[in-house]
Order: structure tokens, then C-alpha cells, then sequence
């Protein structure tokens, strides 16, 4: 690469593509309820961070532990946990 700006022209977009593919396999359709933690403050201390937020889907977004709280309580009702067949075979300790 002559003259460009490997990180806004490589890196950056790559990121990008990586975090998108990791949401769509998280969220596959609007019925998918969850939370996604991003814990890298450069999403909103860093002018390249507008870049990831603009590429994900619309989702409400907060920085507030008690709206996460409160979401994650809301749908606990909604969610049947199973048992993974693993955890049958797995003998206890």
C-alpha cells in the first residue's frame, strides 16, 4: 500500500466486517433477544468508533448497567433453559 493509511484502509474496515459477523451470528433474526457487551471504550472515545456503531444493526444502546439489568430480568421469563446433552453425560464431581 503507497500513501494510504493502513489503518483506515485495512484494518479499520476489517475490524468492522468482524464485529458485524459476530453480531449477525449472535442476532440472527428480530425474535433473537440479548445483550451485546462491547467493553472497548474507543467505541465512543475515538472518531474511527462512530465507524462500528453506524455498521451495526439498530438496537437501543446504553451505557447503563441498571437498563442492561433491567432488560436481561424482563426477558428471563421468556427464555426456556434446557439442559445441553453434555451436561447429562458429564458425571458429577
Amino acid at each position: 500500500m503507497q500513501g494510504g493509511d493502513p489503518f483506515s484502509l485495512v484494518q479499520l474496515p476489517d475490524a468492522v466486517i468482524t464485529l458485524k459477523q459476530g453480531v449477525g451470528r449472535l442476532i440472527r433474526d428480530e425474535s433473537d433477544k440479548g445483550v451485546l457487551v462491547i467493553c472497548d471504550t474507543r467505541l465512543v472515545t475515538r472518531q474511527y468508533g462512530a465507524t462500528f456503531l453506524r455498521s451495526l444493526p439498530p438496537m437501543p444502546r446504553t451505557r447503563d448497567l441498571e437498563q442492561v439489568s433491567e432488560f436481561l430480568t424482563s426477558i428471563n421469563g421468556s427464555l426456556e433453559l434446557t439442559e445441553h446433552s453434555e451436561d447429562k453425560e458429564r458425571p458429577e464431581d
